[in-house]
């Protein structure tokens, strides 16, 4: 799978706790985010992701990342609250 060029995304500063999103907008169903993720991605019948998950936990972060940088629609991306 294709790669992002750059710095990967940050976490939320001082520790606080990562949350992401995905822009239905953007996506358009490759579903890559859940085959990469599952425990942080849901997907419909026509491939549309959800976060399944308020926050991400910290031992997931790398794969939420790896989400991320893997969405050919850039249609994921962390926020913080």
């Amino acid at each position: 799978m294709g790669r992002r060029t750059g710095p990967w995304p940050q976490g939320a500063p001082g520790g606080l706790p990562v949350k992401i999103r995905v822009d239905p907008d953007k996506c358009q169903g490759h579903a890559r985010c859940y085959g990469l993720a599952p425990e942080l991605f849901d997907v419909d019948d026509y491939g549309q992701s959800t976060v399944i998950v308020d926050e991400v936990p910290p031992e997931l972060e790398d794969k939420a990342r790896l989400a991320i940088a893997n969405c050919p629609e850039y249609a994921i991306e962390i926020i913080s609250e």
